[in-house]
């Protein structure tokens, strides 16, 4: 296993660090110590497991406000270890893959991984990341309900239904219907999805297209032919409210065709693929 390439150095802790108990799960001692002094430096309190089994047993005793988890652990992958996290209540999660495995990364966010990062990795990036997600985690300045097409936020809960059933959702998968029922029928590129609900101004466009598909299955009812989440073809992704499908003018933007089938297969054809990129999935 490939080991971070720098070493510790001291952090000056974040505001928002203080009491968040943060679950490091990796197999390496070398990656975990690293790891875990950088997030104590930050001002974090930090548990420790080297293995799956061992991490699920820390985090039944002490809930984590987040767990950067390492992909690659034997017996028991990480992926099997989100799952059953997840199983538990929502909790943010890290994932820790190696540099090139696209496919690792694309389980880890179908899994509900919030966020991951490529070995070899700096430190500082991994601190950085844990606390943007954290960060994400606190209701922000905008707390009221939102509501369209039978779907409701409550940002200050961190709660969502449709039609009164409450929907399973990801920390990330939370954030990114809150923004779209923010702002309705306005078309959103993925590399702007990605710097306003991750915060990131570069990344993996694969994590905004796995994480529609994802939200697609939660609130479609048809996540083959969606009507909610939209594709307008060459640009990106738009909210619909009235859940209806037509043509025409998108803003300045560009033109919306329904991609349902499109959506369906995962292939890139025709304009989409300049907003579906090499991701080649939807």
């Amino acid at each position: 296993m490939r080991q971070p390439n720098e070493s510790p150095a001291p952090e000056a802790a974040p505001p928002d660090a203080t009491g968040a108990r943060i679950l490091v799960v990796d197999d390496d001692p070398t990656v975990s110590e690293v790891v875990s002094g950088y997030l104590d430096r930050a001002g974090y309190v930090v548990d420790r497991a080297e293995d799956g089994p061992a991490a699920l047993v820390r985090a039944a005793a002490h809930r984590p406000d987040l767990v950067v988890l390492d992909l690659m652990l034997p017996g028991m992958d990480g992926l099997e270890v989100c799952r059953r996290l997840r199983e538990r209540g929502p909790v943010p999660v890290v994932m820790l893959t190696a540099r090139g495995d696209e496919d690792d990364r694309i389980l880890g966010l179908e899994v509900g991984a919030d966020d991951y990062v490529t070995k070899p990795f700096s430190p500082r990036e991994l601190v950085l990341r844990v606390q943007s997600v954290l960060r994400r985690t606190r209701p922000g300045p905008q707390t009221r309900p939102l509501s369209a097409a039978g779907l409701v936020l409550d940002p200050a809960a961190r709660r969502a239904t449709k039609n009164g059933v409450e929907l399973a959702l990801t920390l990330r998968e939370f954030d990114l219907l809150a923004f779209l029922l923010a702002h309705p029928r306005q078309v959103f590129g993925r590399e702007e999805l990605m710097r306003e609900v991750w915060g990131w101004d570069f990344g993996d466009l694969s994590t905004v297209t796995v994480h529609v598909r994802r939200l697609r299955g939660k609130v479609e009812d048809d996540p083959a032919r969606p009507l909610l989440i939209q594709t307008v073809w060459g640009v990106g992704y738009r909210f619909e409210p009235t859940g209806t499908t037509g043509t025409g003018p998108a803003g300045n933007r560009g033109t919306f065709e329904n991609a349902g089938a499109f959506e369906g297969t995962g292939a890139v054809t025709g304009t989409d693929a300049a907003s579906e990129g090499s991701a080649g999935r939807a």
